[in-house]
Protein backbone atom coordinates (compact mmCIF):
# COMPACT_ATOMS: atom_id res chain seq x y z
CA UNK A 1 0.00 0.00 0.00
CA UNK A 2 2.37 3.03 -1.19
CA UNK A 3 -0.63 5.29 -2.06
CA UNK A 4 -1.50 7.25 0.94
CA UNK A 5 -4.94 7.95 0.21
CA UNK A 6 -5.11 4.30 -0.42
CA UNK A 7 -3.57 3.09 2.85
CA UNK A 8 -5.95 5.44 4.85
CA UNK A 9 -9.15 3.68 2.62
CA UNK A 10 -7.86 0.45 3.57
CA UNK A 11 -7.09 1.32 7.13
CA UNK A 12 -10.77 2.83 6.94
CA UNK A 13 -12.21 -0.65 6.22
CA UNK A 14 -11.06 -2.62 8.74
CA UNK A 15 -12.93 -0.33 11.31
CA UNK A 16 -16.37 -0.80 9.42
CA UNK A 17 -18.34 -3.67 11.11
CA UNK A 18 -17.18 -6.12 8.62
CA UNK A 19 -13.06 -5.32 9.06
CA UNK A 20 -14.14 -5.44 12.68
CA UNK A 21 -15.80 -8.74 12.17
CA UNK A 22 -12.72 -10.21 10.72
CA UNK A 23 -10.29 -8.81 13.16
CA UNK A 24 -12.33 -10.50 15.47
CA UNK A 25 -12.81 -13.55 14.29
CA UNK A 26 -8.95 -13.95 13.62
CA UNK A 27 -8.59 -12.96 17.50
CA UNK A 28 -10.60 -15.73 18.77
CA UNK A 29 -9.23 -18.02 16.22
CA UNK A 30 -5.63 -17.86 18.00
CA UNK A 31 -3.94 -19.99 20.97
CA UNK A 32 -4.96 -17.98 24.05
CA UNK A 33 -1.53 -17.18 25.57
CA UNK A 34 -0.17 -14.52 27.76
CA UNK A 35 1.38 -11.53 26.66
CA UNK A 36 4.97 -11.60 24.91
CA UNK A 37 7.61 -10.18 27.61
CA UNK A 38 10.06 -7.93 26.20
CA UNK A 39 12.58 -9.92 24.17
CA UNK A 40 16.16 -10.34 25.73
CA UNK A 41 19.29 -9.32 24.13
CA UNK A 42 20.01 -12.46 22.38
CA UNK A 43 24.36 -13.47 23.68
CA UNK A 44 25.48 -16.07 21.68
CA UNK A 45 25.62 -19.99 23.27
CA UNK A 46 25.97 -23.36 22.84
CA UNK A 47 24.85 -26.73 24.70
CA UNK A 48 21.19 -26.80 24.70
CA UNK A 49 18.81 -25.27 22.34
CA UNK A 50 16.57 -22.36 23.66
CA UNK A 51 13.27 -23.56 23.12
CA UNK A 52 10.25 -21.38 22.87
CA UNK A 53 7.40 -20.83 25.77
CA UNK A 54 4.35 -23.65 24.94
CA UNK A 55 2.25 -21.41 23.03
CA UNK A 56 3.31 -18.77 22.29
CA UNK A 57 3.50 -17.10 18.31
CA UNK A 58 4.83 -14.52 17.13
CA UNK A 59 5.32 -15.56 13.41
CA UNK A 60 3.14 -17.30 10.66
CA UNK A 61 2.12 -20.73 11.14
CA UNK A 62 2.03 -21.80 7.64
CA UNK A 63 -0.51 -24.85 7.18
CA UNK A 64 -2.80 -23.23 9.38
CA UNK A 65 -2.52 -19.71 8.12
CA UNK A 66 -3.30 -20.59 4.50
CA UNK A 67 -6.13 -23.02 5.75
CA UNK A 68 -7.33 -19.87 7.58
CA UNK A 69 -6.64 -17.50 4.92
CA UNK A 70 -8.52 -19.50 2.29
CA UNK A 71 -11.45 -20.00 4.19
CA UNK A 72 -11.65 -16.25 5.18
CA UNK A 73 -11.27 -15.11 1.25
CA UNK A 74 -14.37 -17.17 0.63
CA UNK A 75 -16.64 -15.13 2.78
CA UNK A 76 -15.08 -11.39 3.18
CA UNK A 77 -13.48 -9.27 0.14
CA UNK A 78 -10.02 -10.23 -0.55
CA UNK A 79 -8.60 -6.96 -0.22
CA UNK A 80 -10.11 -6.89 3.69
CA UNK A 81 -8.55 -10.59 4.04
CA UNK A 82 -5.02 -9.27 3.30
CA UNK A 83 -5.06 -6.23 5.17
CA UNK A 84 -6.86 -8.15 8.38
CA UNK A 85 -3.89 -10.91 8.27
CA UNK A 86 -1.07 -8.37 8.01
CA UNK A 87 -2.75 -6.55 10.81
CA UNK A 88 -3.16 -9.39 13.31
CA UNK A 89 0.54 -10.68 12.21
CA UNK A 90 1.48 -6.81 13.97
CA UNK A 91 -0.77 -7.42 17.28
CA UNK A 92 0.93 -10.65 17.91
CA UNK A 93 4.25 -9.10 17.63
CA UNK A 94 2.97 -6.00 19.51
CA UNK A 95 2.26 -8.01 22.34
CA UNK A 96 5.73 -7.16 23.59
CA UNK A 97 5.20 -3.87 23.73
CA UNK A 98 1.51 -3.26 24.57
CA UNK A 99 -1.28 -4.75 27.07
CA UNK A 100 -3.86 -4.45 24.73
CA UNK A 101 -2.09 -5.21 21.56
CA UNK A 102 -4.57 -7.60 20.23
CA UNK A 103 -7.19 -4.65 19.77
CA UNK A 104 -4.38 -2.03 18.61
CA UNK A 105 -3.61 -0.98 14.76
CA UNK A 106 -0.29 -0.82 13.35
CA UNK A 107 2.15 -0.20 10.76
CA UNK A 108 5.23 -2.00 10.52
CA UNK A 109 7.73 0.66 10.89
CA UNK A 110 5.10 2.30 13.34
CA UNK A 111 5.07 0.00 15.84
CA UNK A 112 8.98 -0.32 15.28
CA UNK A 113 9.59 3.13 17.06
CA UNK A 114 6.48 3.07 18.97
CA UNK A 115 7.57 3.31 22.68
CA UNK A 116 6.30 0.75 25.19
CA UNK A 117 3.65 1.15 27.15
CA UNK A 118 5.80 -0.11 30.50
CA UNK A 119 8.40 3.09 29.12
CA UNK A 120 5.39 5.35 28.23
CA UNK A 121 4.10 5.41 31.68
CA UNK A 122 7.30 5.95 33.20
CA UNK A 123 8.14 8.96 30.91
CA UNK A 124 4.50 10.62 31.88
CA UNK A 125 5.39 11.05 35.38
CA UNK A 126 7.55 13.64 34.27
CA UNK A 127 4.37 15.47 32.90
CA UNK A 128 2.53 15.10 36.27
CA UNK A 129 1.60 18.88 36.40
CA UNK A 130 1.36 19.84 32.56
CA UNK A 131 -2.50 20.91 31.45
CA UNK A 132 -2.60 20.39 27.32
CA UNK A 133 0.46 18.45 26.23
CA UNK A 134 1.77 18.37 22.22
CA UNK A 135 2.97 14.91 21.41
CA UNK A 136 5.07 15.77 18.24
CA UNK A 137 5.72 12.77 15.74
CA UNK A 138 3.07 10.83 17.68
CA UNK A 139 3.31 7.76 15.40
CA UNK A 140 0.72 4.95 16.20
CA UNK A 141 0.20 6.74 19.75
CA UNK A 142 2.70 4.76 21.94
CA UNK A 143 3.49 7.97 24.46
CA UNK A 144 -0.27 9.45 23.68
CA UNK A 145 -1.71 6.53 25.42
CA UNK A 146 -0.01 7.57 28.30
CA UNK A 147 0.37 11.19 28.14
CA UNK A 148 -3.80 11.40 27.46
CA UNK A 149 -4.59 10.01 30.62
CA UNK A 150 -6.23 13.15 32.73
CA UNK A 151 -5.33 15.43 30.53
CA UNK A 152 -5.51 17.32 26.81
CA UNK A 153 -3.06 15.77 24.09
CA UNK A 154 -2.25 17.55 20.94
CA UNK A 155 -1.24 14.72 18.69
CA UNK A 156 0.62 15.74 15.81
CA UNK A 157 1.84 13.47 12.94
CA UNK A 158 2.62 14.29 9.04
CA UNK A 159 1.66 10.68 8.18
CA UNK A 160 -2.16 10.69 8.06
CA UNK A 161 -2.76 6.65 8.06
CA UNK A 162 -0.20 7.08 11.52
CA UNK A 163 -2.24 9.88 12.58
CA UNK A 164 -5.50 7.71 12.27
CA UNK A 165 -4.58 4.62 13.80
CA UNK A 166 -3.11 6.68 17.00
CA UNK A 167 -6.86 8.20 17.74
CA UNK A 168 -8.21 4.52 17.26
CA UNK A 169 -5.68 2.99 19.56
CA UNK A 170 -6.29 5.79 22.36
CA UNK A 171 -10.01 4.67 21.45
CA UNK A 172 -8.77 1.13 22.61
CA UNK A 173 -7.27 2.66 25.82
CA UNK A 174 -10.19 4.94 26.88
CA UNK A 175 -8.59 8.32 26.29
CA UNK A 176 -9.85 8.98 22.46
CA UNK A 177 -11.87 12.59 24.41
CA UNK A 178 -8.50 13.99 25.50
CA UNK A 179 -7.23 13.92 21.46
CA UNK A 180 -7.35 16.72 19.65
CA UNK A 181 -5.53 15.11 16.50
CA UNK A 182 -3.03 17.40 13.72
CA UNK A 183 -2.23 15.92 10.37
CA UNK A 184 0.70 18.24 9.86
CA UNK A 185 4.25 18.84 9.57
CA UNK A 186 5.47 19.42 13.21
CA UNK A 187 7.56 22.39 12.06
CA UNK A 188 4.33 24.34 11.27
CA UNK A 189 2.64 23.49 14.07
CA UNK A 190 5.73 25.18 16.37
CA UNK A 191 6.20 28.05 13.64
CA UNK A 192 2.34 28.44 12.44
CA UNK A 193 0.32 27.78 15.21
CA UNK A 194 -1.47 25.18 12.99
CA UNK A 195 -4.25 22.96 14.77
CA UNK A 196 -3.31 25.52 17.58
CA UNK A 197 -5.17 28.78 16.39
CA UNK A 198 -2.26 30.26 15.25
CA UNK A 199 -0.66 30.48 19.01
CA UNK A 200 2.24 28.14 18.07
CA UNK A 201 3.39 26.00 21.34
CA UNK A 202 2.90 28.58 23.35
CA UNK A 203 -0.42 27.47 24.26
CA UNK A 204 0.92 24.03 25.16
CA UNK A 205 1.94 23.27 28.89
CA UNK A 206 4.85 21.08 27.45
CA UNK A 207 5.74 19.05 24.87
CA UNK A 208 7.31 15.56 23.59
CA UNK A 209 8.86 15.07 20.10
CA UNK A 210 9.31 11.66 18.80
CA UNK A 211 11.69 12.39 15.89
CA UNK A 212 12.04 9.51 13.00
CA UNK A 213 15.16 7.74 13.23
CA UNK A 214 14.56 6.05 9.78
CA UNK A 215 14.44 7.26 6.20
CA UNK A 216 12.15 4.56 4.44
CA UNK A 217 14.16 1.09 5.59
CA UNK A 218 17.32 2.47 6.30
CA UNK A 219 18.10 3.27 10.14
CA UNK A 220 19.76 6.73 10.70
CA UNK A 221 23.14 6.83 12.45
CA UNK A 222 22.64 7.84 16.58
CA UNK A 223 22.09 11.93 17.15
CA UNK A 224 20.22 11.92 13.35
CA UNK A 225 16.80 12.00 13.12
CA UNK A 226 13.94 13.98 11.39
CA UNK A 227 13.36 16.31 11.96
CA UNK A 228 16.85 17.08 13.35
CA UNK A 229 18.02 16.79 16.97
CA UNK A 230 19.01 21.08 17.14
CA UNK A 231 15.66 21.71 15.75
CA UNK A 232 13.97 19.26 18.90
CA UNK A 233 16.48 20.63 21.24
CA UNK A 234 15.07 24.51 19.80
CA UNK A 235 11.38 23.68 21.33
CA UNK A 236 12.83 24.35 24.18
CA UNK A 237 13.01 28.55 23.00
CA UNK A 238 8.81 28.24 22.72
CA UNK A 239 7.48 25.96 25.61
CA UNK A 240 9.99 25.37 28.66
CA UNK A 241 9.26 21.45 29.79
CA UNK A 242 10.58 19.29 26.79
CA UNK A 243 11.48 15.90 26.08
CA UNK A 244 12.98 14.25 23.27
CA UNK A 245 12.92 10.39 22.78
CA UNK A 246 16.55 9.65 20.80
CA UNK A 247 18.24 6.54 20.16
CA UNK A 248 19.74 5.01 23.00
CA UNK A 249 23.56 5.33 20.98
CA UNK A 250 23.42 8.89 21.45
CA UNK A 251 26.11 11.19 22.88
CA UNK A 252 26.04 12.47 25.87
CA UNK A 253 27.74 15.53 24.82
CA UNK A 254 25.30 16.10 22.15
CA UNK A 255 23.18 17.18 24.34
CA UNK A 256 23.52 20.78 26.09
CA UNK A 257 24.39 21.53 29.43
CA UNK A 258 21.69 21.98 31.76
CA UNK A 259 19.30 19.32 30.00
CA UNK A 260 19.21 15.79 31.60
CA UNK A 261 20.03 12.70 29.19
CA UNK A 262 18.40 9.62 30.52
CA UNK A 263 18.79 6.08 29.53
CA UNK A 264 16.00 3.53 29.40
CA UNK A 265 16.43 0.18 29.75
CA UNK A 266 13.15 -2.86 30.32
CA UNK A 267 15.28 -5.80 32.46
CA UNK A 268 18.90 -6.23 30.69
CA UNK A 269 17.61 -4.45 27.17
CA UNK A 270 18.78 -0.84 26.89
CA UNK A 271 15.26 0.43 24.75
CA UNK A 272 16.09 3.95 24.03
CA UNK A 273 17.32 7.34 25.66
CA UNK A 274 15.05 10.51 26.32
CA UNK A 275 16.87 14.32 26.84
CA UNK A 276 14.97 16.47 29.08
CA UNK A 277 14.39 20.28 28.69
CA UNK A 278 16.33 22.21 32.26
CA UNK A 279 12.96 22.91 32.83
CA UNK A 280 12.17 18.98 33.29
CA UNK A 281 16.04 17.78 34.53
CA UNK A 282 16.88 17.01 37.89
CA UNK A 283 19.98 15.02 37.16
CA UNK A 284 22.77 15.68 33.98
CA UNK A 285 22.51 11.71 33.35
CA UNK A 286 20.19 9.16 34.75
CA UNK A 287 19.67 5.36 34.37
CA UNK A 288 16.63 3.97 34.34
CA UNK A 289 16.02 -0.12 34.43
CA UNK A 290 12.03 -1.08 34.44
CA UNK A 291 9.38 -2.45 34.83
CA UNK A 292 10.30 -1.57 38.54
CA UNK A 293 11.15 2.39 37.99
CA UNK A 294 14.76 1.92 39.52
CA UNK A 295 16.99 4.87 38.40
CA UNK A 296 20.95 5.76 39.28
CA UNK A 297 22.17 9.37 38.63
CA UNK A 298 25.66 10.65 39.27
CA UNK A 299 26.63 11.40 42.67
CA UNK A 300 29.75 12.59 44.70
CA UNK A 301 32.56 9.74 45.89
CA UNK A 302 35.93 9.20 45.73
CA UNK A 303 37.76 6.62 42.96
CA UNK A 304 35.81 3.10 42.45
CA UNK A 305 39.28 0.63 43.80
CA UNK A 306 40.71 -1.69 41.09
CA UNK A 307 41.30 -4.82 42.11
CA UNK A 308 41.16 -8.75 40.88
CA UNK A 309 37.97 -10.25 40.40
CA UNK A 310 36.36 -11.48 44.04
CA UNK A 311 33.83 -14.47 44.85
CA UNK A 312 30.77 -12.46 42.57
CA UNK A 313 30.61 -10.42 39.16
CA UNK A 314 28.74 -7.74 38.72
CA UNK A 315 27.65 -7.00 34.83
CA UNK A 316 26.39 -3.53 34.79
CA UNK A 317 22.37 -2.97 32.52
CA UNK A 318 23.76 -1.14 29.77
CA UNK A 319 21.34 2.12 31.13
CA UNK A 320 24.00 2.28 33.98
CA UNK A 321 27.13 2.14 30.92
CA UNK A 322 25.86 5.00 28.64
CA UNK A 323 24.70 7.13 31.53
CA UNK A 324 28.11 6.82 32.57
CA UNK A 325 27.64 5.73 36.56
CA UNK A 326 29.41 2.69 36.62
CA UNK A 327 31.24 4.20 39.40
CA UNK A 328 28.06 5.29 41.01
CA UNK A 329 27.01 1.50 41.04
CA UNK A 330 30.15 0.33 42.34
CA UNK A 331 29.64 3.23 45.29
CA UNK A 332 26.57 1.66 45.78
CA UNK A 333 27.13 -2.12 45.98
CA UNK A 334 30.55 -1.74 47.83
CA UNK A 335 32.01 -3.23 44.48
CA UNK A 336 35.47 -2.69 43.14
CA UNK A 337 36.30 -2.20 39.48
CA UNK A 338 38.56 -5.19 37.35
CA UNK A 339 40.16 -2.15 35.47
CA UNK A 340 40.15 0.83 35.20
CA UNK A 341 38.86 1.15 31.82
CA UNK A 342 36.22 -2.27 31.83
CA UNK A 343 32.45 -1.86 33.62
CA UNK A 344 32.53 -4.97 35.53
CA UNK A 345 32.56 -4.77 39.18
CA UNK A 346 33.43 -7.39 41.61
CA UNK A 347 32.80 -7.73 45.24
CA UNK A 348 33.35 -10.86 47.85
CA UNK A 349 30.11 -11.44 48.63
CA UNK A 350 26.74 -11.58 47.07
CA UNK A 351 24.75 -8.29 45.85
CA UNK A 352 21.56 -7.76 43.85
CA UNK A 353 20.39 -4.87 42.67
CA UNK A 354 18.34 -3.71 39.49
CA UNK A 355 21.37 -1.77 38.04
CA UNK A 356 23.65 -5.20 37.46
CA UNK A 357 23.23 -9.01 36.96
CA UNK A 358 25.03 -11.11 39.31
CA UNK A 359 27.21 -13.92 38.24
CA UNK A 360 28.99 -16.38 40.93
CA UNK A 361 32.97 -16.67 39.63
CA UNK A 362 33.74 -20.17 39.99
CA UNK A 363 36.78 -19.98 37.81
CA UNK A 364 39.14 -16.99 37.37
CA UNK A 365 42.53 -17.27 35.63
CA UNK A 366 44.89 -14.89 33.06
CA UNK A 367 43.35 -15.82 29.45
CA UNK A 368 44.53 -18.84 27.37
CA UNK A 369 42.32 -19.89 24.58
CA UNK A 370 43.79 -23.28 24.26
CA UNK A 371 43.38 -24.29 27.90
CA UNK A 372 39.95 -23.67 27.65
CA UNK A 373 38.06 -26.85 26.34
CA UNK A 374 39.42 -28.55 29.80
CA UNK A 375 38.75 -25.99 31.77
CA UNK A 376 35.40 -26.04 31.22
CA UNK A 377 35.27 -29.92 31.15
CA UNK A 378 36.40 -29.94 35.07
CA UNK A 379 33.83 -27.86 35.75
CA UNK A 380 31.38 -30.27 33.94
CA UNK A 381 30.12 -27.24 31.60
CA UNK A 382 28.09 -28.40 28.90
CA UNK A 383 25.93 -25.08 27.97
CA UNK A 384 27.78 -21.43 27.84
CA UNK A 385 26.86 -17.71 27.11
CA UNK A 386 30.06 -16.00 26.36
CA UNK A 387 30.20 -12.10 26.96
CA UNK A 388 33.29 -10.27 25.34
CA UNK A 389 34.32 -6.90 27.28
CA UNK A 390 37.65 -5.21 26.39
CA UNK A 391 39.41 -8.15 24.99
CA UNK A 392 39.29 -9.05 21.05
CA UNK A 393 38.12 -12.60 20.19
CA UNK A 394 35.76 -14.75 17.41
CA UNK A 395 33.18 -15.70 19.43
CA UNK A 396 31.78 -17.46 16.73
CA UNK A 397 34.80 -19.50 16.04
CA UNK A 398 35.47 -19.78 19.71
CA UNK A 399 31.76 -21.78 20.07
CA UNK A 400 32.92 -23.80 16.98
CA UNK A 401 35.80 -25.27 18.91
CA UNK A 402 34.30 -26.08 22.21
CA UNK A 403 32.65 -29.54 22.34
CA UNK A 404 30.57 -29.34 25.56
CA UNK A 405 28.80 -32.45 27.10
CA UNK A 406 28.80 -31.46 31.05
CA UNK A 407 25.68 -30.91 32.83
CA UNK A 408 26.16 -27.08 33.50
CA UNK A 409 25.09 -23.97 32.19
CA UNK A 410 27.50 -21.38 32.48
CA UNK A 411 28.69 -17.80 31.56
CA UNK A 412 32.14 -16.96 30.26
CA UNK A 413 33.05 -13.41 30.57
CA UNK A 414 35.96 -12.64 28.50
CA UNK A 415 37.38 -9.28 29.43
CA UNK A 416 40.65 -7.14 30.94
CA UNK A 417 42.06 -7.21 34.92
CA UNK A 418 44.50 -4.63 35.36
CA UNK A 419 44.91 -4.23 31.61
CA UNK A 420 45.34 -7.90 31.47
CA UNK A 421 43.54 -10.71 29.41
CA UNK A 422 41.48 -12.56 31.03
CA UNK A 423 38.44 -15.55 31.30
CA UNK A 424 35.87 -16.32 34.12
CA UNK A 425 33.75 -18.56 34.28
CA UNK A 426 30.55 -18.08 36.22
CA UNK A 427 27.29 -19.33 36.96
CA UNK A 428 24.04 -17.33 38.15
CA UNK A 429 23.19 -16.89 41.66
CA UNK A 430 20.94 -19.46 43.39
CA UNK A 431 17.79 -18.42 42.56
CA UNK A 432 15.91 -17.25 45.69
CA UNK A 433 18.73 -15.71 48.01
CA UNK A 434 18.58 -11.97 48.58
CA UNK A 435 21.05 -9.45 49.45
CA UNK A 436 20.01 -6.66 48.55
CA UNK A 437 21.93 -3.25 47.89
CA UNK A 438 21.06 -0.30 50.27
CA UNK A 439 18.13 1.88 49.31
CA UNK A 440 16.17 -1.02 47.10
CA UNK A 441 12.93 0.67 45.33
CA UNK A 442 12.54 3.38 43.19
CA UNK A 443 15.24 6.32 42.99
CA UNK A 444 18.82 5.05 43.40
CA UNK A 445 18.65 1.85 44.46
Amino acid sequence: MTDPGSAVARFAALLEPEGQELLRELREAEDPVPAARPATQPRARTGRRARTAPGARTAPRPGTDLRLGTDLRARYPVDLVVDALAQHELRLRARAKFSRAMDMFFTRPGLEQATAEVIARHRNARFQDAGLVADLCCGIGGDLLALATGRGVLAVDRDELHLRMARANAAVYGVAADVTAVAADVRDVAQAGTGLGGAGLGAVDAAFIDPARRAGSRRLRAGDSEPPLEWCLGLARAVARVGIKAAPGLPRDAIPPGWELEFIAVGRDLKEAVAWSPALATAATRATVLPGGHTLTPGRGGPVPVAEPGAFLLDPSPAVTRAGVVADLARLAGAWQIDEKIAFLSTATEVRTPFARTLRVIDSAPWHQRTLPARLRALDVGALDIRRRGLAGDVAGLHRQLKLSGSRRATLVMTRVRDRPWGLVCVDVAAGSRAEVPGAGGGNS
